[in-house]
């Protein structure tokens, strides 16, 4: 059983690690994207209400058009500032559309590998507190 709490602890350090070296990477990618202008087709909010909580969260759904194709717009972070057949500035990457340079960002592969090591470190952290107080209560025992 020790052993195990000392490989989790081990794994949690390796996963900061990781995450500090992926966040440097992730600020240092050239991005490869193309300002372009597109047209809003619609916008809308979907509300989500969690039943146990009751808190509610928004979900902006702006459809725009380019260059004859129609693109969801990713990162949008609201639906007034898009009102239907207004011109706005958009940023395509890999053949999708975002609303901003953040948008673009955090959809690289480096990006996503950081935000997997980020929340793995939060599972480690839990499992590995859980192994320790296990451990611990087995040696008073």
């Amino acid at each position: 059983m020790k052993k195990r709490v000392i490989i989790l602890w081990i794994a949690f350090i390796a996963c900061i690690v990781a995450t500090v070296v992926l966040w440097f990477k992730m600020n240092e990618v050239e991005l490869q994207y193309e300002e372009v202008e597109a047209t809003v087709l619609s916008s809308k909010v979907e509300q989500v209400v969690n039943k146990k909580t009751k808190s509610r969260t928004n979900f902006y759904k702006v459809e725009v058009e380019y260059n004859g194709q129609n693109y969801e717009l990713g990162n949008a972070h609201s639906a007034s500032a898009y009102p239907k057949g207004k011109k706005v500035k958009a940023y395509l990457f890999n053949e999708k559309l975002y609303a901003n340079v953040e948008g673009v960002k955090t959809a690289t592969p480096v990006a996503k590998a950081y935000f997997v090591f980020l929340f793995g470190n939060f599972i480690l952290l839990y499992i590995a507190c859980v192994q320790t107080s296990k451990a611990r209560k087995k040696e008073t025992v």
